[in-house]
């Protein structure tokens, strides 16, 4: 089997093959929400010959004997499904339309939980057992609490939070104030800055993570059960180290829940 897995997020977009065994290829591209189908298989069609052309062995889209799609851009949706249909000759999975979850949405509107959460959560129940709070780092920042269920990889989506995504902080800092300039994210030595940026840099990274630690607490707090908590998205990484709060993080665990979707649904 060979599946290509769509992940766009509203920033980025990832694309990424699994053989049946294993992810061989990751590829990361700029979520534009007017992009055609023809465009996106342009740039595929170049991936691809990058990857036959480093590893020996040919592969093409018309390889691909699956696909699934995953998007918080509906837009796009209708140009990913046609580049699926075109070029990869398969029809798609979409997250939110024709793919089974096997998940239980226990908020008021089911319909409201993002495609991105719940495919978080199918990840992550694949993996970790307990009861889960999953923070994906991105242009927001989600909290999202999944309860465990009574046989390995069951579970429900209970809710969570929304936050501002950190980019979207430095964003809004520097276009909302004439004097303060656009700064790169980056853990800063000290908390205490001495000039603008590194004032900024602090502002908006130790804010970033007491934010996360603030939440979890509270969220535990409520919660009343004990909580695994995984970090995933983008920007995770920054805090690793530094959060006190956050016990494993966890880069596949979108890409991972996709896989495991694609499973339910043709195992069935």
């Amino acid at each position: 089997m060979m599946l290509l897995a769509i992940e766009q997020g509203n920033t980025n977009t990832l694309f990424a093959v699994h053989d049946g065994n294993e992810w061989i290829a990751q590829w990361r591209t700029a979520t534009e929400a007017t992009r055609t189908a023809d465009e996106y298989a342009v740039w595929l069609h170049q991936l691809f010959e990058l990857m036959s052309a480093k590893t020996g062995n040919r592969l093409a889209m018309t390889d691909m004997d699956g696909c699934i799609i995953s998007s918080v851009v509906p837009q796009s949706i209708f140009n990913l499904r046609n580049l699926s249909r075109r070029y990869l000759e398969v029809e798609p999975l979409v997250i939110g339309e024709n793919a089974e979850l096997g998940i239980e949405v226990r908020i008021p509107k089911p319909s409201e939980a993002g495609a991105d959460r719940l495919v978080n959560a199918i990840g992550a129940l694949t993996t970790y057992s307990g009861d889960l709070l999953l923070i994906d780092s991105g242009t927001a920042t989600t909290f999202d609490i999944v309860s465990a269920g009574d046989t390995p990889g069951a579970g429900a989506f209970e809710g969570g939070v929304i936050a501002p995504g950190i980019n979207l902080s430095v964003q809004a800092l520097h276009e909302a104030a004439a004097k303060l300039p656009r700064i790169a994210i980056q853990r800063p030595s000290v908390v205490i800055g001495r000039d603008t940026v590194t004032s900024m840099q602090s502002g908006v990274f130790w804010g970033y993570v007491s934010l996360i630690d603030g939440l979890v607490t509270k969220i535990k707090a409520e919660w009343g059960r004990p909580m695994t908590v995984v970090g995933t998205g983008g920007v995770a990484s920054l805090f690793e180290g530094t959060s006190t709060t956050i016990d494993r993080f966890d880069p596949d665990l979108t890409i991972r829940g996709l896989l495991e979707i694609w499973r339910r649904n043709n195992l069935r």
